[in-house]
């Protein structure tokens, strides 16, 4: 189980601090997929960096904490808070980064960065044997045994990928932090890579915690989301729910902005923009594009109040929902 506990997060820049991420409780379960959606720049990815650890110069962790428990070689279980989790990197915890090009050693061998990752992260075994089940396994996620012997730019950008997917998932680890896997891929490599991942989860029985701005991935492959705007999470719940009965306005404007087949209507963006973060934001911070936005929503910020159960939202109009 992967926990936030009233997680922010800043960059410290020389203008002042950005709070990217504020205040954030969040519990993600074994044996699910959780997305995180929201517009660009609304913090997903920052939040995606300090689950995984991945805490340096210039951000920070302002208030707050991740934690994971898992289970030990032993099978007792563990318990890391933020500062230690990449103790459990690829063992426990892995991470797909955006751009597979670019995170990939450009003068080494598919095969090579497999032996590096499992030489470094998993039990040392003969080479031979190691390389017949990296084969194998890429095969399961339908790739060719040829690609081991490729480098990265060989590959297509759909290969590229799942062989990042394949690195990451290679050791079994219990958490998968994926941001932005599909990115800058047509629609039916997308497809086939979100599939792939999705059962590849299933088999494994482990916990994906996957970043997009595309609702339709969301829709495709988690069992939950949550929705982030201006670094917070505005509202979290199962997917269908969200996708059926959205309740904050945020959610509702992303939904009501998704193309739908047989439906020729002309789709709106949300008007306005993000609130500034380097500044002290007072009451809700979608008040100035809320179509239902009143005195309140500009000076008090809002609680979190649920909907139903295991679905919650942060606004002032659902005071009292639930009861």
């Amino acid at each position: 189980m992967f926990k936030l506990d009233k997680l922010s997060a800043r960059y410290d820049t020389a203008s002042g601090y950005v709070n990217a991420v504020n205040n954030i409780n969040l519990e993600i379960q074994r044996n699910e997929i959780f997305g995180i959606a929201g517009e660009s720049g609304c913090g997903k990815s920052t939040l995606l960096k300090v689950m995984y650890d991945l805490i340096d110069f210039p951000l920070e962790i302002s208030a707050g904490e991740a934690s994971i428990e898992y289970r030990d070689h032993d099978g007792t279980a563990k318990i890391l808070k933020s500062g230690e989790i990449r103790k459990i990197w690829w063992k426990k915890m892995s991470y797909i980064p955006q751009g597979a090009m670019h995170v990939m050693n450009p003068v080494t061998r598919i095969s090579g960065q497999f032996m590096d990752t499992v030489g470094k992260h998993g039990k040392l075994k003969d080479k031979k044997q190691l390389r017949a089940e990296i084969t194998k396994y890429l095969q399961e996620l339908d790739l060719p045994a040829a690609a081991l012997d490729a480098y990265p730019h060989q590959l297509s950008g759909g290969m590229r990928q799942r062989v990042l997917i394949a690195l990451a998932t290679f050791l079994s680890p219990e958490i998968i932090l994926a941001d932005e896997p599909t990115t800058a891929l047509d629609v039916v490599v997308q497809r086939g890579i979100l599939m792939m991942l999705r059962r590849t989860q299933r088999k494994m029985g482990n916990s994906i915690i996957i970043v997009t701005h595309d609702m339709g991935v969301h829709y495709q492959i988690t069992d939950r989301v949550g929705i982030m705007y201006a670094g917070e999470m505005v509202e979290a719940g199962p997917t269908t729910e969200i996708f059926d009965k959205p309740a904050h306005p945020y959610t509702q404007m992303l939904i009501a902005a998704l193309p739908r087949l047989g439906d020729n209507s002309q789709k709106e963006g949300i008007p306005g923009t993000p609130p500034n973060l380097r500044l002290v934001i007072k009451g809700c911070r979608f008040a100035e594009r809320c179509p239902h936005c009143r005195e309140r929503c500009r000076l008090e910020e809002p609680g979190t109040f649920t909907v139903s159960p295991g679905h919650t939202a942060a606004c002032h109009l659902l005071e009292g929902a639930g009861k």
